[in-house]
């Protein structure tokens, strides 16, 4: 017989799983154990992102083999989206960084667990055999990267105690680090499934930027829920990395009273930006507008324009086009002159001013024009953003196509996003 198997589990974070074909099936996101009282803990199975980034369960069953460069499996997947159990628990969502005790030749030990090994024994079963530990308690953030770390070890599981017992404060940095590839949208959903305590706790460990782009894509309980959690100097500086018309719908879903304390507490010029969304009604072009598109004078050239759009921070569907206007250039601009789309700005010679090319045929927006209207407008001119103008013919904010999918999609669209919509690959 062959001897058995161990590896560690933040080892396979990443890693590639195939079918006996050699086609790949999607990518290790975490193990999924169940703790017992009288045996070690068992290993049901993985959490493979398979195509359209979509989490489903694979059974430990269904591995064949597992080294240190790729997850073999019998190649029948069951695509239904994975939901974790009341008697699961994710090694690297929820153990990783836990506070236990460890017995050692030193006796026992406060330790914080690094990794957890497992192992296939002779009958093919797995189980968590070994806990890699350091010794002391959990340190997050700027601690994590002091020049002193303190020792490490690595124990059966037999001798480590409180490892299913939650830690009352326990950091996210090695999670985050399994993570790290991870788009925004996609860390969401990673994180959407974790308990609240554990989400709060995801939340702290990420900087600013990050996490104001993953609040983004939250449901809009969840975005409450971390909000609220946070101390309140930190939310106020969330909502002013969050694009504003996310901010302003957020903030809308806080009572009156915190809404103003975090209006107080931002900078003048942001807060204004939102103050001025959340007078508008939600199912308006006011209310869906975003107050920072690209704008520019119709001086700038083309090579300008090009920069502007290519800046990394800037949403896809803003980088569609330039709004371009008499001064200021911060919205409520000068007078709106009219747009130019990427697509022109590509066959333009450099040199060239934008005002010369500007696409006058399309109508703005007024504020108060209702969500279906903006919807066919969209649709009519077949566009990616429209500019919305007051009275005075000033711009005050653009609405892009995605704010209006994210309107009339389905109440709950962000929770069913990956609900299967087609045939599963396999039962099972």
């Amino acid at each position: 017989m062959s001897a058995p198997v161990r590896v560690f589990v933040a080892r396979l974070a990443g890693l590639e799983v195939f079918d006996p074909l050699g086609d790949r099936v999607g990518r290790v996101r975490d193990v999924v154990i169940t703790f017992s009282q009288t045996r070690r803990p068992r290993v049901l199975g993985m959490v493979v992102e398979v195509a359209g980034k979509r989490r489903v369960f694979v059974p430990m069953t269904r591995v064949t083999s597992v080294d240190g460069a790729q997850v073999i499996t019998t190649g029948l997947v069951n695509m239904r989206r994975f939901e974790q159990r009341q008697n699961e628990t994710l090694v690297l969502a929820e153990l990783l960084e836990r506070q236990v005790t460890a017995r050692t030749d030193k006796g026992l030990l406060d330790a914080t667990v690094e990794d957890i090994g497992i192992e296939q024994d002779r009958a093919r079963d797995w189980s968590v055999t070994k806990v890699f530990c350091r010794e002391g308690k959990p340190q997050g953030g700027l601690a994590r990267l002091g020049r002193r770390r303190s020792a490490t070890f690595v124990v059966p599981v037999e001798d480590v105690t409180g490892l299913h017992v939650e830690s009352e404060q326990q950091p996210a940095a090695r999670l985050l680090e399994a993570y790290e590839d991870l788009k925004a949208a996609d860390l969401a959903e990673a994180i959407s499934d974790l308990s609240p305590k554990r989400r709060l706790e995801v939340a702290a460990a990420l900087d600013d930027e990050r996490l104001a782009d993953v609040i983004e894509e939250l449901p809009e309980d969840a975005q409450v829920e971390i909000m609220t959690g946070l101390e309140t100097g930190r939310a106020a500086d969330i909502l002013e990395a969050m694009q504003p018309d996310d901010a302003a719908d957020l903030l809308s879903e806080l009572p009156e009273e915190q809404q103003e304390q975090l209006l107080m507490l931002m900078e003048p010029d942001e807060a204004e930006d939102l103050r001025r969304l959340l007078a508008y009604d939600d199912n308006t072009a006011g209310g869906l507008m975003t107050t920072e598109p690209v704008i520019l004078g119709p001086e700038a050239s083309i090579a300008e324009a090009l920069a502007v759009v290519r800046r990394e921070e800037l949403p896809t569907a803003l980088a569609t086009t330039v709004f371009v206007t008499r001064g200021p250039h911060e919205t409520p601009t000068g007078r709106y002159l009219g747009m130019v789309h990427i697509q022109r700005l590509l066959r333009e010679p450099p040199h060239a001013s934008i005002g010369g090319i500007l696409d006058k045929d399309v109508d703005p927006l007024e504020p108060d024009l209702l969500l279906g209207e903006v919807a066919r407008r969209l649709a009519n001119y077949n566009m990616i953003a429209l500019p919305v103008v007051d009275e005075g013919a000033h711009l005050i904010g653009a609405v892009t196509v995605d704010d209006v999918l994210d309107h009339i999609l389905p109440e709950h669209w962000r929770e069913d996003r990956h609900e299967l919509t087609q045939s599963e690959v396999s039962h099972g």
